[in-house]
């Protein structure tokens, strides 16, 4: 993937807002539906982050989790199951019983919502096990379509290396991120051969001299899942570039603007 064409070259900012919405509307709507997309956007949030698997007919919809359990009153594993069953669930009740009703949205609802809203987005593709490849070509081919056109394409982002491996295959002209709870020693050669742009890693591992490192690379930074104020104030310190953040009601959409 060394040859992989990228939009890397192209970044020299970070064209995005720099406060992201975790799972749409952090913990003020129930995660990954258009209750917590329309949540976020009220609070005037720019930028949504949220997370993309395949049901068993390979249609992309949101999800975090590998089953259904959590956040649905459905069971089981969502690989299983097909998305007209998957839409008949209700993912808003298990948070409170205004969101009755709610369902686990295709992306391309969520497009379609995001578009209107004004949201920019950060695309999580999650797959579940076994499906790392696949998921990774749909997300990016699905994303590619749903957004054409739009001057601010969404930002995929992974955990997976097949995954991202595969969306930059299937798209390679949008931007990627690659996803890690700690940063590992191989994150410079894992950036060169996905052709990504930002990385992206829990704040709770990092400190000043590795954020330094890795934007003295070329790279732009994105932090989660930043709760506190004060710590997304020293982050900003240190040269990150965007946070994504549970705690809307806290830290709002402008509120890295002087930083």
């Amino acid at each position: 993937m060394s040859d992989t064409p990228t939009t890397a070259h192209l970044w020299r900012h970070w064209p995005y807002p720099r406060v992201v919405s975790h799972r749409g509307g952090g913990k003020l709507a129930p995660e990954n539906t258009l209750a917590a997309f329309e949540m976020g956007a009220s609070l005037g949030l720019r930028m949504v982050e949220f997370d993309a698997k395949l049901s068993a007919d390979n249609v992309v919809f949101l999800l975090h989790d590998d089953t259904v359990d959590r956040t649905s009153n459905g069971h089981g594993a969502a690989a299983q199951m097909t998305y007209d069953e998957i839409a008949k669930l209700d993912a808003g009740s298990w948070f409170d019983e205004r969101f009755a009703g709610q369902a686990m949205p295709t992306l391309a609802q969520v497009a379609e919502r995001c578009l209107a809203l004004g949201l920019a987005a950060n695309v999580e593709i999650k797959p579940c096990p076994g499906r790392e490849v696949e998921t990774g070509k749909r997300v990016a081919e699905a994303v590619r379509t749903l957004w054409a056109g739009h001057p601010q394409p969404p930002l995929l982002s992974s955990f997976s290396y097949e995954a991202l491996e595969a969306a930059a295959a299937a798209a390679p002209e949008l931007p990627r991120g690659m996803l890690y709870e700690a940063v590992p020693a191989h994150w410079r050669d894992d950036a060169r051969k996905l052709g990504t742009v930002s990385l992206h890693a829990n704040h709770k591992h990092l400190d000043g001299p590795q954020v330094s490192e890795i934007k003295a690379a070329g790279l732009q930074m994105l932090v989660y899942t930043v709760n506190e104020p004060a710590r997304a104030r020293e982050l900003a310190a240190w040269g990150v570039d965007a946070i994504c953040t549970d705690r809307i009601d806290l830290i709002g959409a402008d509120f890295l603007a002087d930083a």
